[in-house]
């Protein structure tokens, strides 16, 4: 089980904390933030770049394919769903679209090739994001 706990410090700061490591979140100025740290959308496709490297080079240790390098870069964007070539439904309004290009290091043969291409979008992270989460909110008042 992961665990995250974010506090509110300063504006539209908020600290993060896994109980082992800190960090921070912020908004851009021109929505009223400081910008001391990435957004939350920022946070959120850095978990899913993080993970899709991750998840590469455990699968390059694994199998003992030499990697080289892997960078994996995701953008965000909100569009309508009628721009969405990979939409089911053209009249769904807006939604979330990520796009990713990730770059992958090293001397691979046809199979490989192929094989780590498939392996991109097994990351953990990437299949929460591709199957949906199901949430339960509690909310407590001090």
């Amino acid at each position: 089980m992961a665990e995250i706990t974010a506090e509110l410090t300063s504006g539209t700061q908020v600290t993060l904390s896994n109980g082992r490591h800190t960090w921070r979140g912020d908004e851009p100025p021109e929505v009223g933030g400081n910008d001391t740290g990435p957004t939350p959308y920022e946070l959120l496709i850095g978990a899913l770049a993080a993970c899709t490297c991750i998840t590469l080079a455990l699968y390059c240790r694994h199998k003992g394919i030499a990697l080289k390098a892997v960078t994996a870069r995701y953008e965000h964007e909100k569009i309508h769903a009628k721009d969405c070539e990979e939409c089911e439904d053209p009249k769904a309004g807006y939604i979330d679209f990520l796009r990713s290009t990730v770059r992958i290091a090293g001397d691979f043969d046809d199979a490989q090739r192929k094989r780590l291409s498939q392996i991109v979008s097994r990351c953990p992270v990437h299949k929460t994001l591709e199957n949906g989460v199901k949430m339960a909110d509690e909310v407590e008042f001090a």
